[in-house]
């Protein structure tokens, strides 16, 4: 066990930076409780580094860790931006004012930022997996946290009641993929994912083993909010402050979509090949599932964001959307190893993508309030929108950018990241899929041309409750980068292409012929511990 410390310290630095986070939030002075979230983003910083320098794994795949790793550690830093002024505002605002004494019972500073902190560590902690209780584990260190965050992110009833919510929903949907886990141990009776790649490619997947495999797919559904398991998102992320929405929208999916590249990637054993070009990477129920709840999930999540005035709520549903399209590039399958014919590189990069997009939309929610019943309130309908480009043109413009970006516009960074799901599923035979995709993008056009017509192309309502910009500087600051990174991916992408490609080979692709390099040649493979 000694030997997995070598690929766990981009975690080591995340915990470090955590415990240093809860002792200066608990602090009396205001100096030291600011220095929380720089903190943070020094341990994200560093891990980020730490994770490019992660040798290859002898997991089925070999260089997923560098890469996902890095991912998480970039939008982890724009995440951390946007949750300035989350908590402890108005108490921060009164102990300077000299109304009230600092109390350390009433704030909340240390533990939100300890648990951003180590719902991260549980993300990267997915990368690291390398057997079904290290997954189960990291899934739960992922999501816990954010429970808690969703709960304390506002003072409002409505966050409380999200909270609330979601994590009975969360504890089912962890339920339903831990006994998943449970039959795919009675079924080979193995927990490493190279052992019952084994011995499914030896002995096939019998009942246990794929009823084992069905539950955990569905459980882990919650995750990333796809059919059946989403009914949860839209009232969460409108109940939560938006920058602990934009955090849900992008961890605890990549978490779920981590989970499953390992899941089927394992079970590809028992198709015979791995990387076929005939759709036949999946068994055959494995991937009619998965088909159906890509299907499902892209048409639902549409179709529901275009009936909603809520931004958020909007925006929820389009995280429903992406979630059914980045399925696509599960059901594609690795292929040749080639990017554009490699589906699981395309969901790896297409999950980075969507988190600097993510983050813009977001942001802009983030940054303009009013003044309500509670203290400040976020504002959420389209028509707070109107005039925006106008009356605040740096959170308008980003606002557009990219919500155009999430549709797909080329030749915005959001056309390059849905390009190759097209390609690899169309190479791996799934044309069905491919139309169905192609007709929820075009149904998405409605919505999220809602988005850019109302800053871009309306004035503001003359009636509406006036609006301001928020104090918290970082906030606008993440949004222009994520406006900023839309553009400027969509011009350097070629590097970060070739990295997803990479982190997307499994262990059968990484051989020299495929281009994969001198270090994946000397992969270990992993015994059978039977």
């Amino acid at each position: 066990m000694i030997e997995r410390v070598a690929y766990l310290w981009p975690e080591i630095a995340l915990f470090a930076a955590t415990c240093v986070v809860m002792v200066l939030g608990l602090s009396r002075s205001l100096a030291l409780r600011r220095l929380c979230g720089p903190v943070c983003g020094i341990g994200l910083v560093i891990a980020g580094l730490v994770a490019l320098r992660t040798p290859a794994s002898p997991g089925i795949l070999p260089q997923l860790m560098p890469y996902a790793k890095a991912m998480i550690a970039g939008v982890g830093v724009l995440l951390l931006l946007m949750l300035g002024g989350t908590v402890d505002r108005e108490e921060e605002e009164q102990i300077a004012a000299g109304q009230r004494t600092f109390d350390a019972t009433r704030t909340n500073r240390a533990e939100f930022y300890a648990f951003f902190m180590f719902s991260f560590t549980g993300l990267m902690l997915c990368a690291s997996a390398d057997g079904l209780i290290w997954l189960f584990l990291a899934l739960e260190l992922t999501s816990l946290p954010t429970y808690v965050m969703v709960t304390i992110s506002s003072r409002s009833a409505r966050a409380q009641e999200a909270g609330v919510k979601y994590f009975f929903l969360g504890a089912l949907g962890a339920a339903i993929f831990l006994y998943g886990f449970t039959l795919i141990y009675g079924g080979t009776g193995m927990t490493r994912f190279t052992d019952i790649s084994a011995v499914l490619a030896a002995e096939g997947m019998n009942s246990i083993t794929l009823a084992g495999v069905m539950l955990a797919l569905i459980g882990i559904c919650f995750k990333i909010a796809a059919v059946p398991m989403h009914f949860y998102t839209a009232d969460v992320y409108q109940g939560a402050a938006a920058p602990v929405s934009a955090m849900l929208a992008f961890v605890p999916k990549t978490a779920g979509f981590l989970a499953i590249i390992l899941l089927t990637t394992m079970v590809s054993a028992a198709a015979g090949e791995t990387g076929g070009g005939d759709g036949g990477w999946l068994p055959e129920p494995v991937r009619v599932l998965l088909w159906v709840i890509a299907a499902m999930t892209m048409t639902v999540g549409n179709v529901l964001a275009i009936l909603q005035r809520s931004v958020k709520r909007l925006l929820a549903y389009s995280s429903i959307a992406h979630s059914g399209y980045m399925l696509v590039g599960i059901v594609a399958g690795p292929g040749d190893g080639s990017f554009t014919h490699n589906g699981l590189a395309a969901v790896l990069f297409y999950l980075l993508c969507y988190g600097v997009m993510n983050v813009g939309v977001f942001g802009v929610v983030a940054c303009l309030e009013r003044r309500g019943a509670d203290g400040w309130e976020e504002v959420e309908n389209l028509d707070d929108l109107r005039g925006l480009c106008k009356a605040r043109p740096l959170l308008g413009w980003s606002m557009v950018i990219c919500a155009l970006s999430l549709l797909g516009m080329p030749p915005l960074l959001g056309f390059w990241s849905k390009l190759p799901l097209f390609t690899s599923a169309i190479s791996a035979g799934e044309v069905a899929l491919v139309i169905v995709l192609a007709v929820n993008a075009a149904i998405a056009a409605y919505y999220y041309l809602g988005l850019v017509k109302a800053p871009l192309l309306t004035d503001p309502d003359p009636d509406a409750a006036p609006m301001t910009e928020t104090p918290v500087v970082w906030r606008r600051l993440a949004t222009v980068l994520s406006a900023s990174g839309v553009i400027a991916l969509a011009i350097a992408a070629d590097p970060f292409m070739r990295a997803s490609e990479t982190a997307g080979r499994t262990r059968d692709l990484m051989k020299p012929d495929h281009g994969a390099g001198e270090h994946a040649e000397a992969v270990p493979v992993a015994p059978d511990d039977r």
